[in-house]
C-alpha cells in the first residue's frame, strides 16, 4: 500500500508541475518578508510587504531604518527604503 501512496504523490507532484507550467494551475504565492520603510503621517513607519498594517512607528526614518534591518536580518528578507515622496531611494538586502 506505501508503494501506491508514493506512486499517487508523485503522479500528482508530476501533473500539477506540468499544468502550472503550461499555465493551467496557479501556483501559491509565498509570501515574502520584504520589510518597507514608508512614510506615516507625520513620521515613518515599518511595513510588511502585503501588509496594510504598519509594523511599528517611529519619529526618525534612521529609527526605522535600524528596527527593518533587524527584521530583515530575522528573516533573511530585503529592506527597501522608501522617500518622503513614495518613491524608493534603496534597497538592502540580507538574504544568504
Amino acid at each position: 500500500m506505501a508503494k501506491n501512496e508514493q506512486l499517487v504523490r508523485a503522479l500528482q507532484k508530476l501533473i500539477n508541475a506540468v499544468l502550472e507550467a503550461l499555465g493551467y494551475a496557479s501556483s501559491k504565492k509565498k509570501r515574502t518578508w520584504h520589510q518597507h520603510v514608508v512614510p506615516y503621517q507625520d513620521a515613518w513607519a515599518v511595513r510588511r510587504e502585503g501588509n496594510q498594517r504598519i509594523t511599528s512607528k517611529h519619529r526618525k526614518q534612521s529609527t526605522a531604518i535600524d528596527k527593518a534591518k533587524r527584521l530583515a536580518k530575522r528573516y533573511k528578507s530585503d529592506v527597501i527604503i522608501h522617500r518622503e515622496s513614495g518613491g524608493i531611494r534603496d534597497r538592502l538586502s540580507y538574504r544568504d
